[in-house]
């Protein structure tokens, strides 16, 4: 025969047994916005080593193309100032590709028409060989741009030297 139940311990035990799943749930659920929350940090870290990248190759991109090839191309006047200040500043950027570089990215910027290639890191020494050849071409050719004729002979050693290693180190994704 049954035990007879006292009456209330029913709704108690079912009252009881409410509170100790609402708890579990509010637990997991810190648990969730807390790993979301860990996992969007890494992802923003990854991020800041691939968008350091491409700021500085678009940084690189706005001299070389939006200055200098097009002054060589007729598409803007001659400017002696606009010229000295895109070599300057390719100086300066070029100089920071290995630091920049040394970190692999662990995703791409969405936006992103051009990537690092993976070759990078698997071939350091190689990539940072051929920094060396940039800068002496951008310091090789300053002090002697005085017209459009020798921007053009400037941009295209500089820019011949810059795809020695675009070839190799950079993919298109766009």
């Amino acid at each position: 025969m049954p035990m007879p139940v006292m009456p209330g311990i029913g709704c108690l035990m079912r009252r009881t047994e409410g509170i100790v799943i609402f708890r579990s749930l509010v637990v997991i659920a810190a648990l969730a916005l807390g790993v979301s929350g860990v996992v969007a940090q890494q992802q923003q870290e990854a991020d800041k080593a691939a968008k350091a990248q491409q700021d500085l190759m678009k940084s690189q991109g706005k001299s070389q193309y939006g200055v200098l090839a097009r002054i060589a191309r007729g598409q803007s006047p001659y400017d002696q100032a606009a010229v000295d200040a895109a070599l300057a500043q390719m100086e300066q950027d070029v100089g920071k590709i290995a630091v920049t570089f040394a970190e692999k990215p662990k995703a791409n910027l969405p936006d992103a028409q051009y990537v690092a290639s993976p070759k990078i890191w698997e071939n350091k020494a190689d990539f940072d060989s051929k920094i060396p050849p940039v800068l002496a071409a951008i310091r090789g050719v300053k002090g002697k741009i005085t017209d459009v004729a020798s921007t053009k002979a400037a941009f295209e050693e500089i820019n011949a030297k810059c795809n020695g290693c675009h070839e190799t180190y950079q993919l298109k994704v766009k």
